[in-house]
């Protein structure tokens, strides 16, 4: 599928139920346009893993993801060997009395190979290169860094007993990172970056009616707007635009048709996911919250 112009990036996107501001359709067009790799940072929830998604769903490509996580090495990432089946075939070999020599050419072949994500995604497939998600980055060290930069530059990894694979063709690769920690400098310099901010309440009120077009009239406006101001609280973790969605489809369940301070403290835990921030929160502050809510619908129409 040629993808021509930021505004068919935007287009396809939207297909896909994700609502993509202009500088978002830009470093996304540029990084299809020029083959380089997408490096996304912001808040959790912000929608950083949902662009690589959504790109695949667009583009008919396969997504392959990598969720990456401390002590996360090249075994993990990259592909290791089924040691159960080759002591299997070593068993059936030794009673075969097979020759040692052509036992180990057999032992470590790509029969006996699992691959990971990074090997999967150098691998031809179907309907073209596919999507290569490399989720919170941020979580791994230093050395897979480095692992890394060599495999994003080249396309290509190596496997001692086989040999170097390279990719056909690059896959389209998107990299996310919350920024629990500051990633090296030179892998970001191989990609092109983008920080995915909050929404603003008119982006926002968007996507809630991508997500979830059931929640209409008062409690969208009231949920987009509660949501909003709750982010300005002193909480250990803000709620993201993930956070939104679900708790409108909770509130939906309900058959909730407004906020109240009632159905907030039923259902906030839907929001916010850690006790302080729920202990700070319910109470005086939640309706405090929805208060300040409502006054900014009112002034703003």
């Amino acid at each position: 599928m040629e993808i021509d112009s930021i505004d068919a990036v935007q287009e396809l996107l939207a297909g896909q139920g994700y609502v993509c501001g202009r500088p978002l359709g830009t470093v996304a067009f540029l990084a299809l346009r020029l083959g380089r790799p997408l490096f996304l940072e912001g808040e959790a929830g912000t929608g950083k893993t949902e662009v690589a998604k959504a790109l695949a769903g667009a583009l008919g490509r396969r997504l392959i993801r990598l969720q990456c996580y401390e002590g996360l090495g090249t075994a993990e990432a990259v592909a290791e060997w089924n040691f159960a089946a080759q002591m299997v075939a070593i068993r059936a070999a030794e009673a075969a009395g097979t020759d040692a020599q052509h036992l180990k050419s057999e032992l470590f072949s790509e029969e006996y190979l699992i691959e990971r994500p990074l090997l999967q995604a150098m691998r031809p497939q179907d309907g073209g290169a596919p999507v290569l998600l490399i989720d919170e980055i941020d979580r791994t060290d230093e050395p897979f860094e480095a692992f890394l930069l060599e495999a994003l530059s080249d396309f290509q990894v190596t496997i001692p007993e086989l040999g170097t694979i390279r990719a056909p063709e690059p896959p389209i690769v998107v990299l996310t990172s919350n920024r629990t920690r500051e990633v090296h400098d030179a892998l970001k310099r191989r990609c092109l970056y983008h920080w995915v901010d909050y929404p603003s309440f008119e982006r926002e009120m968007e996507i809630l009616s991508a997500r979830v077009p059931e929640a209409k009239g008062t409690l969208s406006r009231e949920v987009v707007a509660f949501v909003q101001r709750l982010r300005a609280e002193d909480l250990f973790k803000r709620p993201g635009v993930a956070e939104t969605i679900d708790w409108a489809k909770c509130l939906l369940a309900l058959d909730a048709v407004a906020l109240s301070p009632e159905v907030i403290a039923d259902t906030l835990g839907a929001i916010l996911k850690y006790q302080d921030d729920i202990q700070r929160v319910e109470g005086s502050v939640a309706k405090a919250v929805l208060d300040d809510a409502r006054a900014r619908l009112a002034t703003e129409g």
